[in-house]
């Protein structure tokens, strides 16, 4: 009996020991819910202003929920989310197969959800008269053929044309470049700033300047920084080629496509479960985060917007 306890203490002991040694230190589970918790996400500089209000207004409703938003430009978005520093990023394209791909091999599944159409404004300064521009005079612009504003205008004194984008790798940088120029390199006389408000700053200051900003800087008329930029600069008005009308990015224009510079705008999720991330997607693509959006001089991309057309009467 004695030496059958022994095993039997000793098998204990054994099983102990073994239990202790296979599985190493629990695994953490997450914490945050759909509406609790915290999560990191990164957005284009380009919409600052617009996740600003987006992430103080998810968390005046969801007391226990923090979203920390980080404003980088896009080529630095992806990469931090391969590496897990955040779990939704905010930019103007969807993924490509290529990126996909890089995602899947580390399991990853990410999903695109369209939250609105934006488009890419130009501004001048305030003593700048030549408020209109097409976009092949934007091309030539861009790519050198066109470097001085008398080139444009004979009766211009401005000199040279200096264009400043809002950081070299911003969504605004590589759409321009890829959609006017082909992927090519900019002319030289275009440079970056290190933010959008840097851009509006030179543009006021310098009266040969060109900026190119995200339509939601200066859309918002209810805002008051809103309307202090407008008092700092001037929008331009494009025209798709020269025989037809000029119009800014208004959102009936951003719409149809009138305006020709339009682009999509995605929020992309690596969370799989119903986490922060993807409560907080589900937010901004629902019926306050897409009034948000419309307010912000977006186009909503699942809220439907009614286009009125008035008929003037002489």
């Amino acid at each position: 009996m004695n030496n059958m306890r022994k095993i039997i203490v000793g098998g204990f002991t054994l099983m102990v020991a073994l239990a202790g040694c296979s599985d190493g230190p629990a695994k953490q589970e997450p914490t945050d819910t759909a509406t609790s918790g915290e999560v990191n996400i990164v957005v284009d500089e380009s919409f600052q202003k617009l996740f600003d209000n987006q992430a103080f207004t998810f968390e005046a409703i969801y007391k226990n929920a923090k979203i920390n938003v980080s404003y980088l430009p896009e080529n630095e978005a992806l990469d931090r989310m391969l590496k897990d520093s955040c779990k939704v990023v905010v930019m103007c394209r969807d993924i490509t197969a290529e990126e996909r791909k890089s995602f899947e091999a580390q399991n990853l599944f990410p999903i695109s959800t369209k939250i609105a159409e934006d488009a890419i404004v130009f501004i001048v300064n305030p003593e700048n008269m030549d408020t209109i521009l097409t976009v092949d005079k934007v091309k030539s612009i861009l790519s050198g053929k066109d470097s001085t504003w008398t080139q444009l205008n004979k009766a211009s004194q401005l000199g040279g044309i200096n264009v400043v984008f809002d950081n070299a790798g911003s969504a605004n940088a590589r759409y321009m470049r890829d959609t006017l120029l082909g992927g090519t390199d900019f002319s030289k006389n275009v440079f970056a700033a290190k933010s959008n408000l840097e851009v509006i700053e030179y543009v006021n200051t310098h009266k040969n300047a060109l900026g190119v900003l995200s339509v939601n800087w200066i859309s918002d008329m209810d805002d008051s920084a809103t309307t202090n930029i407008l008092k700092k600069v001037k929008v331009v008005a494009i025209a798709k080629d020269e025989a037809s009308t000029p119009v800014k990015a208004y959102q009936a224009y951003i719409k149809t496509k009138e305006y020709p510079f339009t682009r999509g705008v995605y929020m992309i999720n690596r969370q799989t479960r119903a986490g922060l991330g993807m409560g907080f997607v589900s937010f901004v693509a629902g019926d306050k985060g897409q009034l948000m959006i419309l307010k912000a001089g977006l186009v909503p991309a699942i809220a439907p917007v009614r286009l009125v057309e008035i008929n003037i009467e002489k």
